[in-house]
């Protein structure tokens, strides 16, 4: 027990090492986080002197953590979520209503639903509906009033002053290595549905700019887009974190996609305080871990 006593897991450093998870390394996570490099690694260095084993493998080619750094993750989860529970509970205010919010699906799917679900845990007097769609309709459903915020994506120049942005991200044409792209005839294209943004803005420059694109595959999912240019049948636009070692980027021939912005959007409606409070525990959230991070 004495033993036990004398040690300690610092939030801050489960923190960090959560993030190395997150962004992939320590680099990465330091610019996520803010903070320098070498304050990150003194942050896991003592952490691992505080339970005396290592948590990062440092050995080139190695996984980046140690069994024991996996284990003490699937904890730090759960510890990070208590810690941050526990603070909001302290401070939170009596709160009742409804809210309907809208979520693309790789929102929905992040530490978004981590804030909701502690959010109705914590204020169980607000009625809460959620809409998963894709961008272009939950853009609609805002506009008409159905949905009192939703998390979006929008090309960076759309970004209107009243949105939160919550990560950036770049758009760029791919295809397989191996596909020859055709100088005089149109350019085969993989898309995404006619609720896709992205396709609307490819479609238009075709016309505008004078590139033809053949629309030979169509796909709602990112999924399938991925597999479709790894199969060499056109070229597609896809976000940085849906690229693959195999592709190659396309940068002449087609015009510069405008880069992307995932953005929390409020209707135009009056002030809702338990929809300030949401928003202002998803803006902390996200900052506490440098960035929205969505699945790949």
């Amino acid at each position: 027990m004495n033993e036990l006593n004398g040690r300690r897991l610092e939030i801050d450093a489960l923190r960090a090492l959560w993030a190395i998870r997150q962004h992939g390394g320590i680099t990465r996570a330091a610019d996520a986080l803010g903070l320098s490099q070498s304050a990150v690694s003194r942050k896991i260095r003592r952490l691992e002197t505080n339970l005396d084993c290592e948590l990062l493998s440092r050995k080139p080619g190695a996984p980046v953590f140690t069994v024991a750094g996996e284990d003490l993750l699937s904890y730090a989860a759960r510890i990070l979520v208590l810690h941050d529970e526990a603070l909001s509970s302290l401070s939170k205010t009596a709160l009742a209503g409804r809210l309907a919010l809208g979520f693309t699906e790789d929102t929905a799917c992040t530490d978004i639903a981590r804030v909701l679900g502690r959010f109705r845990r914590l204020h169980p007097q607000v009625a809460v509906r959620t809409k998963v769609r894709m961008s272009l309709l939950l853009r609609a459903m805002l506009e008409r009033g159905e949905l009192d915020a939703a998390i979006i994506q929008v090309f960076a120049h759309d970004v209107r002053p009243t949105d939160i942005v919550l990560l950036r991200e770049c758009l760029h044409w791919v295809k397989h290595p191996e596909l020859a792209l055709p100088r005089s005839e149109p350019i085969p294209f993989l898309s995404f549905d006619n609720d896709c943004f992205y396709r609307q803005w490819a479609l238009d420059i075709g016309q505008d700019g004078g590139v033809a694109l053949d629309t030979v595959f169509e796909c709602s999912s990112a999924a399938g887009i991925v597999s479709a240019v790894n199969s060499g049948l056109g070229v597609a636009l896809l976000s940085d974190r849906h690229l693959r070692p195999d592709m190659q980027v396309v940068t002449d021939g087609l015009p510069q996609p405008p880069a992307l912005a995932y953005v929390i959007r409020r209707a135009r409606k009056g002030r809702n305080p338990a929809l300030d409070t949401l928003v202002a525990e998803i803006e902390t959230e996200i900052s506490r871990y440098g960035g929205l991070v969505l699945a790949g």
